[in-house]
């Protein structure tokens, strides 16, 4: 007996909403959701409720140690550290395995990544070099969304090749890891040398485990927590203990098992991040008041640099970069990619949010100019969104240049 066309129907549709939310692009859909509801929020009658949410007081003991926050601070400084080890354990995996498991896979993107972080940085500094208090901003625009950019590229669906989705991938972890070297060098406050000689050392006590055989999970789990509170106190953000953990725990399997633990760890983390972590981190971070914003914002370097630096910057800086290169033969692009493709993707790249907003809250938490760099992103990342989805959608696959 055949199934009827109407519960055929509705088994294709359950199969494809299976298929999106098991997807990396269900991450960005929702951050995406959860950045439009902190906007209407905030600029709504109810704004001030917008405001108790992120202010609420969140507490917990550590031991010894009482960590009280407010709920936006506790997003933003703990469970983004989720975020970034999920992030490590996607390098790691890319690194060993993947796309970046060779210097020929990892040539293009890389190069491309290099690109895209240099122009920008270029763009703003230049924008607001006499400004000493811009400045400190200059790697706002240096980072790309991940979750964000692979949500546009989902919309365009079989339009696009697999190997521009491989291309895409490759280029914002590597510019993920460019990212977080940014932050653990020029964003971080005055050192603790005691609480970092003690992170240093929980560390290789854990790779030290690693490699004496030990394949369970929950004392590196245990560890990370230790690991995150002397990071946190060392002075350098605690965020970056989330990718330090991750090249700590066991990627090899242990006996009779067929998943090693960093594989477990990163197939249990991609749903806490992907419907958790970040609709929490853009509902935290994504409020802007639009009539709190001063008159000169749209006239202030920072917003033009900020705004110049991830739409102009990264196009330039990766499309530039990656045609040079693959026409002096020095890299050879993925098979089936045309110009018109390399250049949509360079011009998603200017897609910043998460990051971009991660490294704006480092460099300008508490100051006035915070709502000024919550707006250029926000700018920025629609427009490389809306023209880089333009330049996607009608182009035709045919040999690339290189």
């Amino acid at each position: 007996m055949t199934q009827p066309t109407s519960g055929r129907f509705v088994a294709h549709r359950l199969s494809m909403m299976g298929d999106f939310f098991r997807s990396e692009a269900a991450g960005g859909v929702l951050l995406i959701g959860a950045a439009v509801l902190a906007m209407i929020w905030s600029n709504s009658a109810w704004a001030p409720a917008y405001e108790a949410f992120l202010t609420a007081p969140l507490g917990f003991t550590l031991g010894p140690v009482v960590v009280s926050a407010h709920l936006d601070h506790f997003v933003n400084d703990a469970l983004m550290a989720l975020f970034f080890l999920l992030v490590g354990l996607e390098i790691r995996r890319e690194m060993t395995e993947g796309a970046l498991a060779s210097p020929a896979r990892i040539a293009a993107p890389g190069i491309a990544a290099l690109g895209g972080m240099v122009v920008p940085a270029a763009i703003f500094a230049a924008l607001n070099w006499g400004d000493s208090e811009a400045i400190h901003g200059w790697a706002v625009p240096v980072a790309t969304d991940i979750a964000f950019s692979l949500a546009v590229l989902r919309v365009l669906g079989k339009r696009v090749p697999g190997s521009l989705r491989l291309f895409l991938t490759a280029l914002a972890i590597i510019d993920d890891l460019l990212a977080i070297l940014v932050i653990a060098i020029f964003y971080t406050a005055g050192l603790s040398a005691a609480a970092l000689v003690g992170a240093v050392a929980l560390w290789l006590a854990m790779v030290l485990l690693n490699r004496s055989g030990v394949r369970v999970l929950w004392p590196y789990l245990v560890g990370g927590i230790g690991l995150w509170a002397l990071v946190a106190f060392s002075g350098v953000h605690a965020t970056l203990a989330g990718v330090a953990l991750a090249f700590a725990v066991p990627a090899k399997p242990a006996k009779g098992r067929t998943e090693s633990a960093a594989t477990r760890l990163e197939h249990g983390l991609t749903g806490i991040v992907g419907f958790v972590v970040l609709p929490l981190f853009g509902l935290a971070n994504a409020g802007l008041r639009l009539d709190a914003l001063p008159a000169h914002a749209l006239t202030d370097t920072l917003v033009w640099g900020i705004i110049g630096g991830l739409f102009i910057g990264k196009q330039v800086g990766v499309f530039g970069m990656t045609y040079l290169s693959a026409k002096l033969g020095l890299i050879r692009l993925p098979g089936g990619l045309s110009t018109r493709q390399l250049y949509g993707a360079s011009v998603l790249c200017g897609i910043g949010f998460t990051m971009s907003l991660f490294i704006g809250d480092l460099a300008f938490r508490g100051h006035p100019r915070h709502a000024d760099v919550k707006l250029a992103v926000f700018a920025a990342s629609i427009l490389s969104a809306v023209v880089g989805l333009a330049v996607l959608w009608g182009a035709r696959r045919k040999p690339a240049v290189g």
